[in-house]
């Protein structure tokens, strides 16, 4: 006799990992759960973080900089990375971390009360919780604010262009432009990632990269210049690159944090290979979080600690000296 429905193991195909997942249990991400034969993200309209940051935390530089952004996060993920941030919620059981109740549509006004103009969906990774993401974005866009993932990328095709008409602005990860380093240190792949930010940049999504360099694993020169050469010749020479310091977290907490003069080369390569919007994270470096004209190289953001000091971008978006329009979205 065949199992009834409810019996049956369901497929999700939010992510590539593609799981199968038997009544009562949850995929990788822990959070997406056959209950009752219904695939279910028990994490819906439960964020365990809500914040007010700064939109330079993110980090987005080009994308209304000085502002700040509610930014709302839930527990699970769907990578492992062995050198996670947030390892207590992104890897923790969803009934283990404590949580609040903001199901979506009081989400954008809790944006307006702390006066932000934008929402992100930040700490962990937004995709896993897909439902709650995609229905806070419907929600925050009909209200007139707007949405920014901040995301690993760790996403199949068909999701992701449902949700991508309601996303302003994202942030993603490159761990390494090398599949070994996704599947050792991340249990993932690369190629997904790389088509995901495609895919964003194809539907008109303002996209930043963050690259975070970790001592011994991705710092050689053939990985960075090979994350340089992709974004230059796939997403265009004017797409803010962040190369953020890495620190001792979870279980790569034996390896010493990033040297400065890691990432000063980073950056110095990254310019090598004609990329005008070049920045260092977690680290005091000189001019690391400065934005200069692609075309002048005149100062037009100067920032400090996520800070703006000075934003001299006019309000149509470009040099104020040399009238080059700057890549990024600058105002209303």
């Amino acid at each position: 006799m065949s199992s009834a429905p409810k019996e049956r193991p369901i497929l999700c195909a939010v992510c590539p990992k593609m799981c199968r997942i038997p009544p009562g249990f949850s995929g990788e991400c822990r959070i997406r759960m056959n209950l009752d034969g219904a695939l279910r993200a028990v994490t819906y309209g439960r964020p365990c973080a809500v914040h007010v940051d700064p939109m330079e935390k993110k980090p987005l530089f080009h994308f209304f900089p000085g502002e700040t952004i509610l930014s709302v996060g839930t527990a699970g993920c769907n990578l492992h990375c062995k050198n996670c941030q947030n390892a207590e919620i992104s890897q923790g059981n969803p009934e283990d971390v404590p949580s609040y109740d903001l199901p979506p549509e009081e989400v954008p006004g809790l944006a307006k009360k702390h006066a932000c103009r934008h929402v992100a969906y930040t700490y962990t990774e937004p995709m896993v919780s897909y439902e709650y993401t995609r229905d806070c974005c419907v929600k925050v866009r009909e209200a007139g604010l707007r949405n920014v993932l901040v995301t690993a990328g760790y996403v199949n095709e068909k999701p992701l262009a449902a949700l991508l008409p309601y996303v302003d602005a994202a942030n993603v990860d490159i761990k390494a432009m090398d599949d070994g380093f996704y599947r050792e240190v991340c249990d993932a792949t690369l190629e997904p990632v790389l088509r995901g930010i495609l895919q964003m940049r194809a539907a008109g999504v303002h996209v930043e990269i963050t690259n975070l360099v970790i001592p011994t694993l991705n710092d050689s020169d053939a990985l960075l210049d090979a994350l340089c050469v992709w974004v230059r010749d796939r997403m265009g020479a004017e797409t803010p690159l962040h190369f953020s310091r890495f620190f001792p977290r979870f279980k790569m907490a034996h390896l010493p944090p990033t040297p400065v003069e890691t990432l000063l080369r980073a950056r110095e390569r990254a310019r090598q290979a004609g990329l005008k919007h070049v920045y260092v994270g977690n680290a005091e470096v000189p001019d690391g979080e400065t934005t200069f004209c692609a075309g002048c190289g005149g100062v037009l953001v100067a920032r400090q600690r996520y800070v703006v000091r000075e934003n001299r971008v006019t309000k149509a978006g470009c040099c104020p000296s040399c009238g080059r329009l700057v890549s990024g979205v600058w105002a209303s």
